[in-house]
């Protein structure tokens, strides 16, 4: 009888399990959908984690292995929104999304998607002609997905683009109905402030303000109320009230003879007043009464523009200064430059003495002409245009964002006297436009339009008691007036 080494005895029980144990060693097959989340919610995991590449290439792992899955569409969202998001990149989104209006247009995603294909497509639009195929991908968002989240989002921008093409009572209508239909949404603010602006630009003062107010009342730590806020009292006192003006004197309070002839005067979009300082070929941002110098030093400088991003631009005969960028942009050969103005499409219309027409700039970097007589300044409106003063015609021209005279308001309309020079303009982003005028009887002085051109409030420097070389101005968000003093080397604030 023959016994078998220890180490080969199995004990029974291992017999009874070793058929339970080879069919776990056989994994099931991981099905598709099931492959398509654990990749999906891998890629979200290593993008929370911000290891961008990892996310970015599960997710691209998803949309070859399992383009049939209802994660393929939430992928492809996501590869859009990191390239516009993080990478900066808006033409790379494009194929993204255009691969999910073409295969995914089912999903709920799509919504998302064709508003934001919408959204780049708007912003590379350069003129009001231009926002069609925008429009399009906005009204698909309606009519496909009413009940989605992104129609908030679809109803504002489908607003602004019908307001950017002139069409003012279409576009009041797309924002009401954002805060009618989705009070909650967190486009509902931006809506209102936007129907407010548009009341006014119908005419339709008294209604303007109580939205203001109401969007004040229902959002009131919101951005959009602090907006509301400035723009109820710039309205309330040049348009209301209208006070005549009072000579508040050197301002920041008793600061004299503290500039190096300050020429230049423009407001940046929080509020702070931004000015070039002639004697130091700077210049600078007052904040809280301390002067910081902006942008790097130029000389001659005879246009100062603030973009929306809140850079300083500067234009001289040598060219175009931007932000923090030393390096000069040429301007087409403009040597007598009288002022510029940034549009709502980006663009920057720049006036020359010597020109018989204004040459508008794209951001890409084209010119185009546009048919204008002689500008001896100007200053950009919140409808999308500019306003012009001519001296040679005595006009100033209200122009819209194609260059066509929407309002013609003649030299000394609505005055006691006619006046012959514009030395400025200036405007505050509600409508109102400054003018600092000169010559004729009226003499040296101001005056305050509204948006149809209507004289609101005006003053001599005569009267007023200042005898300086004013030579550029800005409204501030209180309803004041800052006027740059080159003579006495200080700046005066009117209320």
């Amino acid at each position: 009888m023959s016994f078998a080494p220890p180490w080969f005895r199995t004990p029974a029980v291992l017999f009874c399990l070793a058929p339970a144990l080879v069919q776990g060693a056989v994994q099931a097959p991981v099905q598709d959908g099931e492959l398509a989340e654990r990749l999906y919610r891998s890629g979200e995991r290593a993008y929370a984690a911000k290891s961008y590449k990892e996310a970015l290439d599960t997710w691209g792992q998803l949309l070859q292995s399992v383009p049939g899955s209802e994660f393929a569409p939430r992928a492809l969202l996501e590869l859009a929104r990191h390239q516009v998001e993080v990478e900066r990149k808006p033409e790379a989104a494009m194929p993204y999304l255009d691969r999910m209006k073409a295969e995914y247009i089912r999903a709920p995603e799509a919504a998302d998607g064709l508003l934001l294909r919408g959204i780049l497509l708007a912003r590379q639009a350069r003129r009001p002609a231009d926002l069609k195929d925008a429009m399009a991908e906005f009204n698909r968002v309606l009519d496909l997905f009413p009940d989605s989240p992104a129609v908030p989002g679809a109803r504002l921008r489908l607003g602004r683009a019908w307001r950017d093409q002139g069409q003012w009572g279409r576009a009041l209508r797309q924002f009401v109905e954002v805060f009618r239909a989705r009070p909650d949404a967190a486009e509902a603010p931006r809506a209102m402030l936007e129907a407010a602006e548009t009341m006014d630009l119908l005419g339709d003062l008294p209604g303007c303000l109580r939205m203001l107010q109401q969007l004040r009342d229902r959002a009131p730590k919101s951005p959009e109320a602090l907006d509301a806020a400035w723009r109820i009292a710039v309205r309330v006192k040049h348009r209301l009230q209208k006070p005549p003006f009072n000579n508040e004197g050197a301002w920041p309070s008793g600061r004299t003879k503290w500039l190096k002839t300050p020429t230049l005067l423009a407001l940046a979009s929080e509020g702070d007043l931004l000015l070039y300082q002639n004697d130091l070929d700077r210049a600078f941002r007052l904040h809280h009464g301390d002067l910081v110098p902006v942008g790097p030093a130029a000389t001659g400088v005879k246009a100062l523009v603030v973009p929306p991003t809140g850079d300083l631009w500067l234009l001289s005969k040598a060219g175009l200064l931007r932000g923090q960028d030393p390096a000069l942009v040429p301007l087409g050969g403009l040597g007598a430059i009288t002022g510029a103005a940034l549009d709502r499409w980006g663009a920057l219309w720049v006036a020359d003495a010597k020109t018989p027409a204004l040459t508008v700039f794209s951001s890409d970097g084209a010119s185009r002409t546009v048919a204008s007589p002689t500008a001896n300044a100007l200053a950009s409106l919140p409808s999308g245009g500019v306003i012009i003063a001519a001296d040679a015609d005595r006009k100033l021209l209200f122009l819209d964002a194609d260059g066509q005279p929407r309002t013609v308001v003649p030299y000394g309309k609505d005055l006691p006297a006619s006046f012959r020079y514009v030395i400025a303009l200036a405007s505050d982003g509600a409508g109102q436009v400054a003018v600092l005028v000169d010559g004729g009887d009226f003499g040296e002085g101001v005056m305050v339009l509204g948006p149809d051109g209507a004289v609101l409030r005006q003053a001599t420097f005569k009267s007023l008691g200042i005898n300086g070389r004013i030579t550029s101005l800005a409204l501030d968000r209180s309803g004041g007036l800052v006027l740059c003093d080159r003579r006495n080397d200080l700046l005066i604030r009117l209320n």
